[in-house]
């Protein structure tokens, strides 16, 4: 079956620097765009950052742009996010998610094919 494992989370501190990593199975890993989105206590699951099938396109959240950057490897099935000064309000769970297409842009969505059971980032001040 389809597997979506996330790795990579922990605590850090504000200013600090974290990649997350997604390692995914059980399909075919460039027919899939990926995207990495969080969940707070209390708030709603956000798109964090997506990147399309071959890595040419990528997507933000406004509050993450210039911090993080989403990228892939096709021949290691895994997605990353690399995450410079973060913040405290950055402290969220972390879930990884696949969308089948090989579209050039990317397509936001809060309801893809797969995801992962999530990595707990916290950033503490």
């Amino acid at each position: 079956q389809v597997q979506l494992v996330e790795s990579g989370g922990g605590l850090v501190q504000a200013g600090g620097s974290l990649r997350l990593s997604c390692a995914a199975s059980g399909l075919t890993f460039r027919n899939y765009g990926m995207g990495w989105f969080r969940q707070a206590p209390g708030k709603e699951r956000e798109v964090v950052a997506a990147i399309n099938w071959s890595g040419s396109s990528s997507y933000y959240l406004d509050s993450v742009k210039g911090r993080f950057t989403i990228s892939r490897d096709n021949s290691r099935n895994t997605v990353y996010l690399q995450m410079n000064f973060v913040k405290p309000e950055d402290t969220a769970v972390y879930y990884c998610a696949a969308r089948r297409g090989r579209s050039s842009t990317v397509v936001v969505t809060l309801t893809p094919d797969y995801w992962g059971q999530g990595t707990q980032v916290t950033v503490s001040s």
